[in-house]
């Protein structure tokens, strides 16, 4: 099956589901999703960001504007999982009780509003992945049209592409609680440090790259042909000073360079 068949399916699906809320990040696949649903001729389509110290204020400010362009209704609601020592405790399911308080309060709207359906942007690619807050989709009977139409990412991007949707291209933008190692907890302050970081170090124009807070030490990951870019002067002094004015104690580069989920590496 065709992308362009596997995206007609999806429309379809849709268009059955009449009304919807969707779990709206602004990343990729959720702004594919939600592109979908405006134009399957649902009678109602509401995109719903939970807002909290975990996400970037850059990433709540373009998923508003995503929103708006698309012409769709959207709430920023205020999730407490940093009120949940589940969470901050940081274990390795840390996901599912995020996700576990966003689908909760979903659940809230569509039961006030009499709204039989839930969507994440979950993709075919994601079901082999380590995904704790798959659990709670489940839990809460949130569907994944994107899954179930067999469309992976990099589909979605060339169907995004199509589409002109400025996200065909973005990076993944995982939450910041990301950013710190499993068992170190996960604080309003650290959150707020690491947020900064990576603001800052954006601006030397570097897309895709993370800082790893390692109780105290800034870990860089960064792709190697960025690392020029990195540790030329005065960038390498502006970094180092900024980050330590934060309160990193120590600031590195990752010689491994940029990996997405490297908090979930185990030596061999």
């Amino acid at each position: 099956m065709t992308p362009d068949d596997k995206f007609s399916r999806l429309r379809q699906s849709l268009k059955q589901m009449d009304r919807v809320i969707i779990a709206f990040s602004g990343g990729v696949d959720s702004t594919f999703l939600l592109k979908a649903a405006a134009m399957s001729g649902l009678r109602g389509v509401i995109a719903v960001t939970g807002r909290s110290g975990s996400l970037p204020q850059e990433e709540l400010s373009f998923a508003v504007e995503m929103a708006d362009s698309l012409g769709v209704t959207h709430r920023v609601i205020d999730t407490r999982e940093l009120d949940d020592r589940n969470y901050t405790d940081n274990p390795p399911d840390r996901c599912y009780y995020c996700k576990k308080e966003l689908f909760s309060r979903l659940r809230e709207i569509a039961l006030r509003e009499d709204i039989h359906y839930i969507l994440d942007g979950t993709n075919a690619d994601d079901a082999a992945d380590w995904r704790p807050g798959r659990r709670a989709a489940a839990e809460a009977g949130v569907r994944s049209p994107l899954l179930d139409a067999g469309l992976g990412k990099d589909e979605i991007r060339e169907l995004s592409r199509t589409l002109g949707l400025p996200t065909w291209d973005k990076p993944a933008t995982p939450c910041l609680s990301s950013r710190f190692p499993y068992g170190q907890k996960i604080t309003p302050e650290g959150l707020e440090m690491v947020g900064r970081a990576e603001a800052f170090i954006k601006k030397f124009g570097i897309k895709e790259f993370r800082v790893r807070s390692h109780s105290g030490v800034a870990r860089i990951e960064a792709p190697p042909e960025e690392f020029p870019e990195l540790t030329r002067e005065p960038a390498r002094k502006e970094i180092t000073d900024f980050l330590r004015s934060l309160g990193f104690r120590y600031v590195t580069l990752d010689l491994q360079g940029f990996r997405s989920g490297s908090a979930n590496e185990v030596l061999e």
